[in-house]
């Protein structure tokens, strides 16, 4: 009989070894008592509260924001054995009434509901179910400092006061100081503990794109596209807008693209996430409002076309990417045009500081000079002091000129039209661009017209960012965001002062790359046996295989089997049922279910 946690973890799931921290936070949660878990996406929170509520006796209820989101949970769970239900608005009164008809009878282990179904059932289910735990996922909705604030979840601070004896495990990717203390108190959490795991993501690599114009956004895309052949990515935009503008770019290029955001229909952003986890389209480009129902493991890049509002934005929506741990890509496009529009929306927001706070901290990343990897885990109060290896700044470290001249030249404008123009302008006057707007205030006149013709404008771009960041120039938001002169710019304007700049570093971004990229080794788990090439024609195999069981199933691919499972069955090639049980994330019911077609395809290719 499986009694153990590590029982569960391989005959369930097929894991030989625990991640950090989730076997300390199981045993804990199995002594009843309440936690606070903050563990990245992809970094295995679902098991925290999964395995105890096998182990446990009763029903665990799991509080999850949105309905797809519980979709994907449920269907994972069935798919390793597990019996799980949903409830929720999407089901008709005769699904909810056999799915309470099985939790009365005690055949169900987890059971996923929204905030509201649980507080409307509280009483009933007080009086009807012997209930394990209760789990709150995405648990930062509960704070008015998370950057996901949902009403609805301010009531499960009751829990406790129906439920004093049943332990609650709060759950969130990411939450700083102030929001987790924010949690504890909303929650009412008792006797509890607090699990911070590392947020390194390592199989992410990081990598900004500084001061791009819409054209070379583009080609920089395709490029990242055509380097994921048959793979999953997300495209984040700041507006609608901008969303649907690069869907259409992206439609010009014949690739199948799916457009999401708040001004569509909930039918049409339905159709958009099932098209995109079940994977009929490969690539969606949408706003923040899409994302937090994905519980898709093989998404392999992640793009935002413009800055987040936040790191704690940024780094849930780039863990969006990876979860099963094989390496995947995110580049971020940085321009002062975003960090204005987001300045705008602080200022209109209920809290103006704290936002003006948060962006500054993500401007900081955009504009480093140093290991992205490291702003980004001390952000979060992990101290790194090592490079690592798989960002922009490691992989092409910042050389530096005497930039005084270019400086001089840019301040001398600014001062000349009496600090009265913004950086399109500014980068217009000195290319010697004729532009109305340079035309109609004379501009063109003037003795800095033209003096950076030598300078691309792209360059010019970056390197009035790094001005700005190095504190030579202000935006005087409250006058037109119009660029002012500081008394350190003065000092290298006059003279005083030398400026270094960074080397603008040059992509071809015409160049068609490779399409086969070299994949680093599947860690294989549980098969020991001599290091092997994969085939790569098999994997393709495998994945064809997949996707019919998938769609026989209405599954998406990855349910049935993860990207990892089939790289480690490519390389390792079982031929028995009892070897394909070996391979990487394949436990007991998935060994039985699908041991005996797997392993007919695989002998065909030896």
């Amino acid at each position: 009989m499986t009694t153990t946690p590590q029982q569960i973890l391989k005959s369930y799931f097929g894991y030989d070894t625990f991640r950090p921290m989730q076997e300390e936070i199981i045993n804990h949660v199995m002594q009843r008592r309440d936690a606070l878990v903050l563990m990245p996406t992809g970094g295995g929170k679902s098991l925290c509260f999964q395995i105890p509520a096998l182990l446990m006796e009763g029903t665990a209820i799991v509080v999850s924001p949105l309905i797809s989101l519980m979709k994907d949970q449920v269907e994972a769970l069935r798919a390793n054995g597990i019996e799980a239900e949903a409830l929720n608005s999407g089901n008709d009164e005769a699904a909810n009434r056999i799915i309470n008809e099985r939790l009365m009878s005690g055949k169900l282990k987890l059971l996923y509901v929204s905030p509201e179904k649980l507080m409307a059932g509280l009483q009933w289910i007080r009086s009807s179910l012997k209930v394990s735990l209760f789990a709150i996922d995405e648990a930062h909705c509960i704070s008015h400092w998370g950057h996901d604030f949902r009403p609805e979840y301010t009531q499960l601070g009751q829990l406790h006061d129906v439920f004093p004896d049943v332990p609650v495990v709060a759950l969130t990717a990411t939450a700083d100081k102030v929001t987790k203390a924010d949690i504890v108190e909303q929650l009412k959490l008792r006797d509890h503990k607090v699990f911070i795991t590392s947020f390194d993501r390592p199989n992410l690599s990081l990598d900004v794109k500084r001061g791009y114009s819409s054209a070379e956004k583009l080609r920089k895309i395709l490029n990242i596209i055509a380097n994921h052949p048959n793979e999953s990515g997300i495209i984040y935009c700041l507006s609608r807008k901008t969303t649907e503008e690069v869907a259409m770019k992206l439609g010009r290029y014949n690739i199948p693209v799916g457009i999401y955001h708040a001004g569509l229909s909930a039918k049409e952003r339905n159709i958009v996430q099932e098209d995109f986890i079940n994977d009929r389209i490969n690539v969606v480009v949408a706003t923040i409002a899409f994302g937090m129902g994905i519980d898709k493991s093989n998404v392999r890049f992640v793009v935002h076309y413009n800055m987040p509002k936040s790191i704690e934005s940024f780094y849930q929506e780039i863990g969006r990417a990876g979860r099963d741990g094989l390496p995947s890509e995110t580049l971020l496009f940085y321009n002062v045009q975003d960090m204005i529009t987001l300045r705008s929306f602080a200022d209109e927001s209920g809290q103006k500081d704290i936002n003006h706070e948060k962006l500054n901290r993500m401007q900081e990343y955009a504009e480093a000079q140093v290991c992205r990897r490291r702003i980004l885990l001390n952000y979060f109060g992990e101290t790194s002091d090592m490079e690592c290896h798989n960002c922009d700044i490691c992989h092409n470290p910042p050389e530096y000129f005497d930039g005084t001249v270019i400086v001089q030249k840019a301040l001398s404008a600014i001062m000349r039209t009496s600090e009265q123009i913004g950086f399109t302008v500014l980068v217009e006057i000195l290319r010697g661009n004729m532009s109305a707007d340079v035309v109609e205030k004379g501009f063109h006149t003037l003795k800095t017209f033209g003096v950076g013709r030598d300078v691309p404008a792209r360059d010019w771009r970056d390197f009035l960012l790094q001005m700005l960041q190095m504190g030579f120039i202000e935006i005087a938001y409250n006058e037109d965001r119009h660029l002012k002169v500081t008394s350190l710019g003065r000092e290298v304007l006059f003279g005083k002062r030398n400026a270094k700049l960074s080397i603008v570093g040059h992509e071809d971004l015409r160049k068609k790359k490779s399409r086969e990229k070299k994949r680093p080794a599947v860690p294989v788990l549980g098969f020991q046996m001599a290091e092997k090439v994969e085939d790569k024609a098999l994997f393709e195999c495998l994945r064809e295989l997949r996707k019919r069981i998938a769609d026989e199933n209405k599954w998406p691919a990855y349910v049935v089997l993860s990207d990892k499972s089939l790289h480690s069955l490519a390389t390792l090639k079982p031929t028995t049922i009892d070897e394909f049980g070996k391979a990487y994330g394949i436990g007991d019911y998935k060994r039985e279910k699908y041991g005996e077609i797997f392993v007919e395809v695989i002998k065909r290719s030896i």
